[in-house]
């Protein structure tokens, strides 16, 4: 199957993907607890860009066959966020839900950052912070030489950052490569939620502004003032993909721990797994706003 054909056939509503995120936030808590360690708030912040990049039609991928040759590729540049990657990675069936509560456990093939290796729907090892910009551009300039050779439409690379990670250096190394080699094919997303492990992003060594910045290093610049909204990312991401002549830079203000009300803008919940208790807590505010969104699917 095409790619444009594999994007069509991914496109969900924006209550669907909604919907999808909130299972997604289910999943996390569950596993997190399950496993006693990992990072909830950087993986809840992101979860509704995930879902809505992998259910919105922009990347095309085949259910079916996680190894499909012409799908777009996507990288966790943020590889600490893995509970939120297995948890989209569950939704388009690529992994078993029952399987998700063996994260970090010995022999699972979830573990506590992606491995490329053992997990299907995992393109490439993440974890040290700073490189999947790198290795997502060359992934672009790859499709953009396939594309020159055998014709047609390149296919598409996306890498989802943090904020403090872009205090990385090698990351505007990449930026510049990118905008140098004009990948208009290649996406970067920002969870910019200001927090990373000693504190706020402002306080800790300041990255904004995160859009003057990508501008000067040459690059398409979208800001979406709400990135926890399915069809603000939804927007930006059509955006994105529709621009031509340089690559473009999504920069989402989101909040860490989004979807539980005690986790919210919280330092202490960047690398800490909820006990029995809070998980509790978390999975009934979840599920109920789950219900708020199925009700309001059912009268719309």
């Amino acid at each position: 199957m095409a790619t444009e054909q594999l994007r069509c056939a991914c496109a969900r509503s924006d209550e669907e993907i909604a919907l999808i995120a909130n299972r997604m936030r289910h999943d996390e808590i569950e596993m997190l607890a399950a496993s006693g360690s990992g990072h909830p708030g950087g993986s809840l912040s992101a979860t509704d860009i995930l879902a809505t990049l992998y259910f919105s039609g922009v990347m095309g991928y085949d259910p079916a066959d996680a190894e499909c040759a012409e799908r777009d590729r996507f990288v966790l540049s943020k590889g600490h966020a893995a509970p939120a990657l297995y948890a989209v990675l569950a939704q388009v069936g690529y992994l078993p839900r029952e399987e998700l509560v063996t994260l970090r456990k010995f022999g699972s093939r979830l573990q506590g950052h992606p491995d490329c290796h053992a997990c299907p729907g995992v393109e490439v090892c993440t974890g040290s912070l700073g490189q999947g910009l790198s290795v997502a551009s060359g992934m672009a300039l790859g499709f953009k030489l396939d594309a020159a050779r055998d014709g047609g439409e390149p296919r598409r690379a996306f890498a989802l950052l943090g904020d403090g990670e872009l205090q990385e250096g090698q990351n505007w190394e990449a930026a510049m490569f990118a905008s140098h080699k004009g990948l208009d094919n290649l996406v970067a997303i920002v969870d910019s939620n200001n927090l990373q492990i000693d504190g706020h992003v402002s306080d800790v060594c300041a990255v904004q502004p995160l859009d003057a910045r990508f501008e000067a290093f040459g690059w398409n610049v979208i800001k979406v003032a709400d990135g926890n909204s399915v069809p603000a990312v939804r927007a930006a991401l059509e955006e994105a993909v529709a621009h031509e002549g340089a690559p473009t830079a999504i920069i989402c203000t989101t909040i860490k721990g989004k979807g539980v009300s005690f986790m919210e803008d919280q330092v202490s919940w960047h690398g800490n797994a909820p006990s029995a208790e809070q998980a509790e807590a978390a999975l009934a505010e979840i599920d109920a706003a789950g219900d708020k969104l199925a009700c309001a699917g059912k009268e719309a």
